[in-house]
């Protein structure tokens, strides 16, 4: 869905190189995201946008038939049942495209990442 060789260096130019639907999808995502880490930089990483708040948050990307969710490997471990019934691998949780992404663990997951991020940097 995504020509790899389109330059954008803001989250904003990223989620505008996509149909109308999925921009919706993204921002919902996004503002899920923000709600939950308020405070949190968003920036550029991995080519993906991602959020930043003492060390990275989550990053995200479409694909063809997902959106891809980055918390990295703790949050899939200590959300594996509510995580169920997603394809995940070490580091990554694969919404698909044509359901809704559940915002309520979306968040959860952000928030559980945000109290880790902080321990670490006390």
């Amino acid at each position: 869905m995504l020509n790899t060789k389109t330059n954008f260096t803001n989250t904003d130019e990223y989620i505008a190189l996509f149909p109308l639907h999925i921009r919706k999808i993204l921002e919902r995502l996004r503002e899920a995201i923000r709600k939950s880490a308020p405070g949190a930089e968003e920036v550029i990483s991995y080519k993906m946008p991602g959020f930043k708040l003492n060390g990275m948050l989550v990053w995200f990307a479409v694909n063809k038939e997902y959106i891809g969710f980055y918390p990295t490997a703790s949050p899939i471990k200590a959300f594996k049942k509510e995580l169920s019934s997603y394809k995940t691998s070490k580091g990554a949780i694969r919404f698909p495209i044509d359901k809704p992404i559940p915002l309520t663990l979306v968040k959860n997951i952000v928030k559980f990442k945000v109290r880790e991020n902080t321990k670490r940097k006390n």
